[in-house]
C-alpha cells in the first residue's frame, strides 16, 4: 500500500517538475521573440521606440471601423473596411493634441 502511494506521489512530482520546465521554456521563448520583433521597430541599445501607436477604434458597421493612429508624431484618422484602408484626416505633428473636429455624428431617435 505504501509503495503505491509513493509511486503516485513521485509520478505527480515528476509531472509538476515537467510542467514547470515547459512553462519556463515557453516564457523564455516568448521574451526572446518579443525582443527580436522589437529590434525591427527602430529601437537602439535595447530601448524600444515605437513609431506607430494605436490610440482608439470606433466600430461604425458590421466590419467597418474608424481607427485613430499616431505614427511618428502625426495623429491620423483611418477608415478600415474589409476591402480597403483610407486616410480620412491627418492632424500633422500634434503628438499630444486632441482632434478638434468631429468626423461622424450620430442622431438620437426618440
Amino acid at each position: 500500500m505504501d509503495s503505491t502511494i509513493g509511486a503516485a506521489l513521485s509520478g505527480l512530482l515528476g509531472t509538476i517538475i515537467a510542467l514547470a520546465v515547459v512553462l519556463g521554456l515557453a516564457w523564455v521563448s516568448l521574451r526572446a521573440l518579443r525582443r527580436w520583433q522589437d529590434r525591427g521597430l527602430g529601437g537602439r541599445d535595447g530601448a524600444v521606440e515605437r513609431q506607430i501607436r494605436f490610440v482608439r477604434a470606433l466600430p461604425v458597421g458590421q466590419r467597418e471601423r474608424l481607427v485613430l493612429v499616431e505614427a511618428e508624431g502625426e495623429l491620423m484618422l483611418v477608415g478600415v473596411t474589409p476591402g480597403s484602408i483610407s486616410l480620412l484626416r491627418n492632424w500633422g505633428s500634434g503628438a499630444g493634441a486632441a482632434p478638434t473636429e468631429t468626423v461622424a455624428t450620430t442622431e438620437t431617435i426618440q
